[in-house]
């Protein structure tokens, strides 16, 4: 699983000129699923994403997480997190999930976030065309993928 993390002051999603999923203060999670992925990618990457510190403290130090700041989360589909860019300039989404696997999995890492967040995810619309807006607070920007540790 990949993913790219955004703290923001607010951000929404909508779909069709409806607004679906809106938030203030909190993570715009995109995430892109692979073949690969497994149970334990999710436990792992919700874990990490719960308790990342990237929310500033009361010395303006990034020293807590988007529980501790009782922040909100919005999970956004995004298989382009898997575009293969190495040979010529269009990108090959070869890697990944197809929806009868993706599907599935996207909406598990939703079901686990919000019982390790004790509350209600926004989603977007897999497979739709969404608009995305955010705020992008600082900008704080990290991308995590569950098959490089880093």
């Amino acid at each position: 699983m990949r993913t790219v993390l955004q703290r923001v002051s607010k951000a929404s999603v909508t779909v069709d000129g409806k607004v679906i999923s809106s938030i203030e203060n909190g993570l715009l999670v995109l995430l892109g699923v692979e073949d690969a992925d497994t149970q334990e990618d999710i436990d792992w990457l919700t874990n990490k994403i719960v308790n990342l510190r990237i929310f500033n403290d009361d010395n303006d130090v990034m020293n807590c997480s988007v529980q501790d700041v009782n922040g909100d989360i919005i999970v956004v589909s995004q298989f382009t997190l898997h575009a293969q860019t190495k040979k010529g300039n269009r990108p090959s989404y070869i890697k990944a999930a197809k929806p009868d696997f993706a599907v599935p999995m996207y909406e598990k890492f939703v079901q686990v976030l919000e019982r390790k967040l004790s509350r209600k995810v926004g989603t977007g619309v897999f497979g739709a065309d969404m608009k995305v807006e955010l705020l992008n607070d600082g900008p704080v920007t990290i991308s995590i993928d569950t098959k490089n540790k880093e």
